[in-house]
């Protein structure tokens, strides 16, 4: 609703205070109705009369009277003969007014409030039931069978706007073609996949990979969040589907994109007794107008969910969402190249290497590195520098990774001396294990993730699999921390938590997931991956004995005992290097790669 609709109800709430008060004070002060009698009986004693105002009809000589007496109260009278009231008012030596009355009297004026009110509550009736208030459909609250889709004709992303995600363009290319000339695909007797789901993590440029292709082909591109169909209201979300894919055949061929389809197209049958709520009704709309009954030549529906695992089986059948891309995180050469574009619209210094920021962002999706970049440029705009240097973006990358440097924070001899030796042993196990490592950066500055210190290394590769040796030497450099503390310090701390929580979960992932465990073979024990739907599957049932359970424990157990010597021996076998890292830190809180590695 815009702000014209907001601004003529509380105009006409006005308009009916003023006339309402206006008739009020137009009223007030007659207090009696005379007759005629009684009204010739005060002229005789016009001694106590004050004023008279005898207004008289336009059409004949009937009106009425006012008599206001010289204590201020007022009589009215109506006449038949105004005429001969003025001829008595005269004999009796009373001044008086005549006033030629239009017709338009105070019975009428009393009416004016009524009438506005009614006008009011007809707006409001009209405003809620759709009728608007110049605001056009967005102004129709109660409109809820119309789709909320948003329809962009002039989409200006392309292809070539999509860094990284060589593949998954790939498999849209045909998707393009068809939208551009779609009868040399019918002539060959192919039909185009009427239903492509984007599966992947949040961040990773699914929106972004939509928006391209209807840039791509020129088409129109209607664009809605999967919430944007359900309602309270039963059967709305049913509505808004038929009336989106009625506007999207007046613009075919066009492209449907719908955002987080899993708040729509959920598993049906998982309520409690399998109840048939709206969110259903909506989906049974949704599997029917894209095969169906329904025909609808040239529309191409996109989806995009980080969820695919709980999305209705009918959904993803072939006819309906029968192509499935997966849209992966980047991996080294991709995360590159999304830098170097989003690096097009920032001042960079010469000495930033975009190369090396990429392998620091292990794991960081599109929108992670654009983020990244952004929070550089501020951090440069902040220190007044013309250009975004290499120290900008590694300050950016530790805000958005680890949390702000809170120098300020007052730490004691004490606790940055446990710090030093706790990040040093981390370091020592990076720098050794080539599985994990190389170091590039150890800090004893607390972050704003209410973390003392960090360790930070620096992969040189993205690996699709990971290894049995590789997820122990994980374990082993997690463990370092908690292994110089032991070896230094008169006692152990809390800061090694979160390294114990990190250790415990790989360590069960090997044995439960992997099938890593002689002893318990590879079979999968772990059953908390899937979801629960509540009626669906009301509790997880084990699907292993006490003993099995046993023996994960003493097999999870054994890996941790194993991985925690191996890491102590190499850190007792570097022992100085631990103590003059510990001193290192202690004197400049910070250590970049080289300067650690110099310590060997």
């Amino acid at each position: 609703m815009n702000r014209r609709a907001f601004t003529i109800p509380w105009v006409l709430i006005i308009l009916v205070l003023v006339a309402y008060g206006t008739s009020i004070l137009s009223m007030r002060g007659y207090s009696e109705t005379v007759t005629a009698r009684e009204l010739e009986t005060m002229i005789e004693d016009s001694g106590n009369i004050d004023t008279v105002v005898i207004r008289t009809s336009a059409k004949n000589n009937t009106g009425t009277v006012t008599v206001v007496d010289k204590s201020g109260d007022r009589y009215q009278a109506s006449l038949t003969d105004a005429d001969r009231l003025a001829e008595k008012l005269d004999q009796s030596g009373v001044d008086y007014v005549v006033q030629a009355d239009s017709g338009f009297d105070l019975s009428i004026a009393s009416l004016l409030p009524y009438a506005l009110m009614l006008a009011l509550f007809v707006m409001f009736i009209r405003l809620f039931l759709g009728g608007g208030m110049g605001g056009g459909q967005n102004a129709r609250m109660m409109n809820f069978g119309k789709s909320r889709a948003r329809l962009n004709t002039e989409t200006e992303l392309t292809m070539d706007d999509v860094a990284g995600m060589v593949e998954e363009k790939n498999e849209l290319k045909e998707v393009v073609e068809f939208l551009k000339s779609p009868q040399r695909f019918r002539d060959m007797g192919a039909r185009i996949p009427k239903g492509i789901i984007l599966v992947g993590a949040p961040g990773t440029g699914k929106t972004l990979l939509a928006k391209a292709v209807a840039g791509e082909a020129r088409v129109p591109f209607y664009s809605i969040s999967g919430s944007d169909f359900v309602e309270m209201y039963v059967g709305v979300g049913a509505a808004r589907v038929r009336d989106m894919f009625e506007e999207a055949k007046k613009n075919s061929p066009c492209i449907i994109f719908i955002d987080e389809i899993d708040a729509v197209a959920r598993r049906r049958g998982t309520g409690l007794g399998g109840s048939h709520d709206e969110r259903e009704q909506t989906l049974n709309q949704m599997l029917v107008e894209m095969d169906g009954f329904s025909q609808n030549q040239g529309i191409i529906v996109m989806a995009a969910t980080n969820r695919v695992d709980i999305l209705d089986p009918a959904i993803m059948r072939p006819g309906r969402f029968d192509r499935k891309i997966t849209v992966s995180r980047p991996d080294v050469a991709a995360r590159e190249a999304i830098l170097q574009l989003h690096a097009k619209n920032t001042r960079l210094d010469d000495d930033v290497n975009l190369k090396r920021v990429a392998q620091t962002t292990a794991g960081y999706t599109g929108a992670d590195l654009e983020n990244l970049l952004n929070e550089a440029a501020i951090e440069a705009t902040m220190d007044d520098c013309p250009v975004i240097s290499q120290r900008h973006i590694d300050d950016a990358f530790i805000k958005t990774g680890i949390g702000k440097e809170k120098r300020s924070k007052v730490i004691s001899d004490r606790d940055k001396k446990i710090t030093a030796y706790h990040e040093s042993g981390h370091a020592i196990l990076f720098h050794l294990l080539e599985d994990v490592g190389p170091v590039h950066i150890i800090s004893i500055i607390p972050t704003g993730e209410g973390a003392a210190g960090y360790t930070m290394p620096l992969p040189d590769k993205d690996d699709s699999f990971i290894t049995k040796g590789q997820l122990k030497h994980m374990m082993m450099a997690a463990m370092g921390g908690r292994i110089a503390e032991e070896l230094v310090c008169d006692d152990i701390t809390t800061g090694a938590s979160q390294d114990i929580k990190q250790v415990t979960k790989i360590a069960r992932s090997m044995v439960m997931q992997y099938g890593m465990s002689d002893r318990i073979g590879m079979i999968n024990y772990d059953d908390n991956g899937d979801d629960v739907f509540l009626g669906y599957d009301i509790a997880h049932s084990k699907t292993y004995s006490n003993e099995m359970l046993s023996l994960i424990d003493n097999e999870v157990q054994a890996l941790v005992d194993e991985c925690y010597a191996a890491a102590k021996a190499m850190i007792l076998e570097h022992k100085d290097v631990l103590e003059k890292s510990c001193e290192l830190l202690i004197e400049k809180e910070k250590l970049t790669g080289e300067e650690f590695a110099a310590l060997f």
